[in-house]
Order: structure tokens, then sequence, then C-alpha cells
């Protein structure tokens, strides 16, 4: 973690923005810039009737500083090399996600902290100008705000990311109960992806007395985040999660032990790349007595259905039924495997925050009612237009991007 005096570079795309900084507090819960500094993103009377009813959702997580630099081909240890482009701009596993929920149309508070430094301030104008709400930011008058390093290979198509944490970090007592209460006034959904997890903790608590459903970014084993799932009513995993946290032999073994393990969960989904995505729901309807079925088998007869030549993504779902894994047990659902879209290589330019679109798409779904069927394809369709573009915002696409009407009529 770095000390105060240490900073990263400039955020160069956002100079001279104005001081946030306050006479009495090392840190604070900041007021929204005032309306004529941001360029909130503009929905149509005709786009609203078409929006979910309650759209206001509040997250907790990462907002940090992005800088991508793109290379040719990944250095070799000791190698000397020269960037193909560079990109300053916002990221962060919530920042990334209520940004890409927001420009779907939904209306995103975030909680998080920054420092009151060009990085912060950047940050925070950013996420204002995509309508992202953050009024219950914390702003420290001293240290650093978080950024990572990004190198995104051409020759592979991948990303390494360094991150650097803030300085100094959040503490649950920053945020004081009648923020929190206001943050969640009127939150039809809450998002957590994982980090700040004291805080989030406190959040997710509070949330679940008010019976508002909590979605739980699962990218990987975290500090606190079983405290977290255990109040999750969703979970969004990355590939290796469920293996990792439950040590069952497969993915769809690890869907079930998911299930068993968290009885509030209704459905557990697993991102797979460019194999599109997995997921488990759980069913209070009683499956036929007679139907039981396993877990990887199930499975593969869904991935058997795929039409290579389709080049959208779809959707493929098994019967209720009972879901058997071998020495886990059984869980009354429904497997779906969803498939990626077949982006073009050409068109194919970085995949960072592919996840996060992914995410932020899955909340709009959820807030919209969106069964599976279509929720799978819509959250692919999201993250391959994020894949078209550097960086984790620049490709995001806006409620009105023509390949999204037919989810969103």
């Amino acid at each position: 973690m770095l000390p105060p005096s240490t900073s990263p570079p400039p955020f160069t795309s956002l100079p001279n923005l104005p001081s946030l900084r306050h006479p009495s507090s090392s840190s604070r819960i900041v007021s929204p810039p005032p309306a004529t500094t941001t360029t909130r993103v503009k929905i149509t009377s005709s786009e609203i009737d078409s929006l979910p009813e309650h759209r206001i959702i509040l997250g907790c997580g990462a907002a940090v500083v992005d800088f991508l630099a793109t290379v040719a081909s990944y250095p070799k240890p000791d190698d000397k090399i020269r960037s193909t482009s560079l990109k300053v701009q916002g990221g962060g596993n919530a920042g990334n996600a209520l940004t890409c929920a927001a420009r779907l149309g939904l209306n995103p508070r975030l909680i998080s902290k920054v420092a009151d430094d060009i990085q912060g301030r950047g940050v925070l104008e950013e996420l204002e100008s995509d309508g992202v709400d953050t009024s219950f930011f914390v702003v420290s008058k001293e240290g650093n705000s978080p950024f990572t390093y990004i190198i995104v290979d051409n020759e592979t198509k991948t990303r390494t990311c360094i991150h650097t944490p803030g300085y100094p970090p959040m503490i649950p007592d920053e945020l004081s109960r009648s923020s929190l209460l206001s943050a969640l006034n009127g939150a039809r959904l809450v998002y957590i992806d994982g980090r700040l997890h004291e805080t989030a903790l406190v959040i997710a608590q509070e949330t679940a007395r008010k019976n508002v459903p909590i979605l739980i970014d699962a990218e990987k084993k975290r500090e606190g985040l079983d405290d977290l799932l255990p109040l999750a009513s969703y979970a969004v995993c990355s590939s290796k999660f469920p293996l990792a946290w439950t040590e069952a032999p497969s993915i769809p073994s690890a869907l079930v032990s998911m299930l068993l393990r968290l009885p509030k969960i209704k459905f557990v989904i697993v991102t797979l790349g460019e194999d599109g995505c997995v997921m488990l729901e759980r069913s209070t309807e009683e499956a036929p007595a007679s139907e039981e079925k396993d877990a990887d088998s199930l499975w593969e007869s869904l991935k058997q259905r795929k039409d290579d030549n389709i080049a959208i993504p779809t959707c493929y779902a098994s019967p209720l039924t009972k879901i058997r894994a071998n020495g886990i047990g059984t869980v009354n659902g429904r497997l779906f495997v969803g498939t990626a879209e077949k982006i073009p290589p050409p068109e194919l330019v970085d995949t960072t925050g592919a996840g996060d679109a992914f995410i932020g798409a899955v909340l709009y779904a959820i807030c919209a009612n969106m069964p599976p069927e279509k929720m799978l394809p819509f959250a692919s369709q999201v993250a391959a237009a994020g894949c078209r573009a550097l960086g984790a915002r620049t490709g995001l696409p806006h409620r009105t991007d023509p390949r999204l009407a037919a989810f969103l009529q």
C-alpha cells in the first residue's frame, strides 16, 4: 500500500478539475458536482416507457483510474518496449458495472472512496458524466486514489492488470448510518464487487434487513467474501471461483454445491469468456419425482445443442429437474448454457472489463424481470460490445445501440 506521499501519474484526460477539499475533516461524503459540470445520459420519453419501473440500484466497491497501454506483444523479463497506444480512464469492477447499468437506463448510486487528488476528481467527474450518483463517495484529504496499470497484448488479445490500492483504505465508520439509509432508499437491487469488504458487509447486512436483493461479484477468493455470500440473492463468478471455493471436481457440481451451501441464492452464473456462460437457477417448484439428472451430463447435453453457425449470443435451457452432483447433493432447478458472440478477429480490441459489462447487463436484466433465456444472451451481447474498444468503458453500449434493440423492446 502506498504511503500518503506517493502518487500515480496524473489523470491526464481530465486536467484542472475543481478541488473537492474540505477544510474540517480528513475524509468526507461528497455532494454531486453541480448539474452544469456534468453531461448526463439523456433518455427520451419514448425510451422511459420501456424502462424498468424500479431503476435505482446501489453499488459498493472499486472505482479507480486505469492506465491502459497497448503493446504489440507482452514483454519478456528485462525487455524494453514501446506502447502502440495509451488511454487513461476510470475503471474498477463496481465503477465499470454501474457505468454499464447507467448507459442501459438504470439510476445507479455508488459507495466507494478516492483521495482528493487529480485522479480521484477524475474518477468522480467521469462517473457523474455517465449518470452514476457519486454523492455517497468518501473523499480523503490525504493519500492517493486507487489505480491500475493494464497492459493490453495485441498478439494474444489478453490484458494484464497491476493494481495499486487507494490509501488510506475505506473503513465502515466513514459511512454514517444516515448516509447508508439514504443510499438504500428506493433501491431495487444492491451490487457488491467484493472489495472494501468491511464496509461492504455493513451495507449487505442492512440491505438484507430491508429485504433488498444483493448481487455479489465472486471474481476470486477475497477477504470477507465468505461473510458476504450467505447474504446474496445472486452471484456472478469467474470460471475459477466456484471450483476454488467449493473444491468440487467440475463447474456444474460446484454450482450445485454453491446452491446447497447458500440457501438464499436464487441463481449463480459462471462467465467463461469466449465459451459463454453457465447458470444454475434454483426453483421453488418441486421437480417431477422421476426426473433426476447428473449435473455434468446435463451440462454436456446442453453444450452439444450449440449451433456454431450462429454468431449472436444464444441460450439453451434444461427443463425443471432434480440436478445431482455425486457426493455433494441434489437441487431443484434449471441449468442454462449461454453462448458468447463470435467477434470477428479484426474487431476484437480489448477484453478489459468484459466481466463488469456482463454484470452491468445482469443488473439491468434483474430490474427488467428478464427471464434467463433472454438475460444471458443480452449480457453476453453487452460484454461483446465492450470488447470492441480499448478500455473497460469506451465500448460500453447505450440502450439506443441497435444491437440491443431486440432485447429492450
